[in-house]
């Protein structure tokens, strides 16, 4: 699946190396789900790309790369609820050179272009911590709406975080997709 500046893909055993150069570095995880609070060895990171090979679980986990090829991160479709057609939806972006340059943008609209256009979803939503304001811009340019907040829901840096819940329907998928 490709955008103006991304491609979407399988991982790959290859993307291995890369992917240590950012798994353990606070700077990236700190805007994950799931906060890294420990360093994760090899053996872990392999085994998680052999878990999420195309077709296993029932969650849809891709590669980012650019369209040259050079590996970037990660985006998921997760918790996909098949009877209430919706998805959350998870990214990062690991290589620190690459931020801020759009990315992450395309490959969110790739992924809800799958995620409404192919599986025929009727929402998509995630959360994202206060802080992350790149995250936030980037979520709205692509038609997401804030729809609420979990007061002081992560601790980080000496003091309590909001997590705020984002949202995008259908219908606004396809009116937001005219300016894209």
């Amino acid at each position: 699946m490709e955008g103006k500046l991304v491609r979407i893909r399988a991982y790959e055993k290859s993307d291995l190396d890369s992917l240590m150069s950012w798994v353990n570095d606070q700077e990236v995880t700190r805007n994950l789900g799931a906060p890294m609070i420990y360093p994760l060895s090899r053996a872990a990171e392999e085994a998680y790309l052999s878990a999420n090979a195309p077709g296993d679980g029932p969650d849809c986990r891709w590669a980012v790369e650019t369209l040259d090829g050079e590996y970037l991160g990660g985006i998921s479709l997760m918790t996909i609820d098949w009877i209430n057609r919706s998805a959350q939806v998870g990214i990062v972006i690991g290589s620190k050179p690459h931020w801020g340059k759009g990315y992450g943008t395309d490959a969110m609209r790739v992924v809800l272009r799958f995620a409404f256009d192919q599986m025929n979803l009727h929402r998509v939503w995630l959360n994202v911590y206060d802080f992350n304001t790149r995250g936030i811009k980037s979520y709205e340019k692509c038609g997401f709406r804030r729809e609420g907040v979990q007061r002081e829901y992560r601790f980080l840096d000496g003091r309590y975080h909001d997590s705020v819940l984002m949202g995008i329907l259908e219908g606004e998928y396809r009116e937001a997709r005219k300016n894209w």
